[in-house]
C-alpha cells in the first residue's frame, strides 16, 4: 500500500477527529460511501465506518473480507455478520456520552433502528456535511487522479467526435463515449454521458436519444469518468457543420465568460461571489434568464462536491 496515501487518510482523520472534540463528540457514524473511500481506503459497495476518539473500525460484510484486507487503512475491520446495527449494540465499542450520525447520507429507517439500539446509553445528535470543508482540499495524489480522469474523457472525446454524423445517433455517441472511457483506462462513467443535438441541447440534463445529428445544429456533450476513486466532468459543445451567426455568437459569450470566471477567481473569495461577477458579466449580454443554474462546483470522489460555485455557496 502507497505510504504516502497512508498518510493522507491518517492526517485526514486526525482533521476530523480534531473537529469532533471541538465540537464535543465522542463518537462518529460515517454512513457515506465515498467519506468512508477517503478515510480508509475501501471501495466497496457496503461499509460503514465508526470513529472514536481511541480507534476507527470499518464494518463490511464477508463478500469484501479480502478486499477489505488489501484496501483499508486507519480503521480496524470487522466482518459484520449480523450487521452494523448489531455490532454497535454489543458494548464492544466505546461510543462514549455524545453519538454523531450523518444525517445527509442515511435513510430514515436505518437512522431510526440505529438510535434505538443505542438509545438510552448515548445522546445520538444528527451531522450534515462535516467533511465537506476537509475534502475540499485536495492533496497532490488526489490532483493527479483527478487530472487523469480529465485526461481520459479528452482522449475519449477525440475517439468520439469524428464518429459524429447525420446516419449516428445520440445513444450512439453516448455508447461509444462510456466504452473508450474505460478503454482508457477508467473504472466507470462518473455519471451517465449526455449527448443532446439541436434543440435537445438546451436541456442541460437531457437523456440521450434515438434522435439523429443535423447539420447545422450545436451538440452539447456532457462526460465524465472515474480514475482510481476519482471524477472529471466535462462539458463541450460542438457542432455538425456550419451553425447560425446567432449560435456562435451565444457560444463567443459562454465562452467569454468561463474565461472571465477563471481570471476572476482569487484566494479568499467566497464562491457566491464568483458566481455573482459571471451572471453580471452574462447579464451584460442579455442572457439573464437563460443563466438559471450555478458557475460550477468541485469534483472529487463524487463528481459534485463542494465548493459549490453558485448563488447559495456556502464556501
Amino acid at each position: 500500500m502507497d505510504n504516502q496515501l497512508i498518510q493522507g487518510r491518517e492526517e485526514a482523520l486526525q482533521m476530523v477527529l480534531r473537529k469532533m472534540m471541538g465540537r464535543a463528540i465522542d463518537a462518529a457514524i460515517v454512513t457515506d460511501l465515498s467519506v468512508i473511500r477517503w478515510l480508509t481506503g475501501f471501495s466497496g459497495s457496503s461499509a460503514r465506518l465508526l470513529i472514536t476518539r481511541e480507534k476507527s473500525w470499518l464494518f463490511t460484510d464477508f463478500r469484501y473480507q479480502e478486499q477489505a484486507a488489501a484496501e483499508v487503512s486507519g480503521a480496524e475491520t470487522v466482518i459484520a455478520t449480523d450487521g452494523f446495527g448489531a455490532e454497535l449494540a454489543s458494548g464492544r465499542y466505546p461510543l462514549g456520552e455524545i453519538v454523531a450520525i450523518q444525517s445527509d447520507s442515511i435513510t430514515w429507517h436505518e437512522a431510526t433502528r440505529l438510535i434505538e439500539q443505542i438509545l438510552g446509553k448515548q445522546r445520538v445528535i444528527p451531522v450534515d456535511s462535516f467533511f465537506d470543508e476537509f475534502r475540499m482540499l485536495k492533496s497532490e495524489i488526489e490532483l493527479m487522479k483527478m487530472r487523469r480522469a480529465a485526461e481520459i474523457s479528452e482522449l475519449a472525446l477525440e475517439k468520439v467526435l469524428p464518429m459524429i454524423s447525420p446516419s449516428t445517433t445520440e445513444l450512439d455517441i453516448a455508447a461509444e463515449i462510456t466504452y473508450q472511457q474505460k478503454k482508457f483506462g477508467a473504472e466507470k462513467d462518473s455519471f451517465d454521458p449526455i449527448v443532446a443535438g439541436g434543440v435537445r441541447s438546451a436541456m442541460p440534463h437531457a437523456t440521450p436519444s434515438m434522435a439523429r445529428f443535423k447539420s447545422g445544429e450545436l451538440i452539447v456533450i456532457d462526460i465524465g469518468c472515474v480514475y482510481k476513486g476519482y471524477a472529471s466532468d466535462q462539458t463541450r459543445t460542438v457542432s455538425l457543420g456550419p451553425v447560425s451567426a446567432e449560435a456562435r455568437e451565444v457560444y463567443r459569450i459562454v465562452q467569454e465568460a468561463q474565461e472571465f470566471g477563471i481570471f476572476s477567481a482569487r484566494c479568499g473569495m467566497m464562491a457566491q461571489e464568483l458566481d455573482a461577477e459571471v451572471r453580471r458579466f452574462i447579464a451584460d449580454h442579455g442572457y439573464t434568464e437563460e443563466f438559471g443554474h450555478g458557475l460550477g462546483h468541485g469534483v472529487g470522489l463524487d463528481v459534485h462536491e463542494e465548493p459549490r460555485i453558485s448563488p447559495k455557496g456556502k464556501y
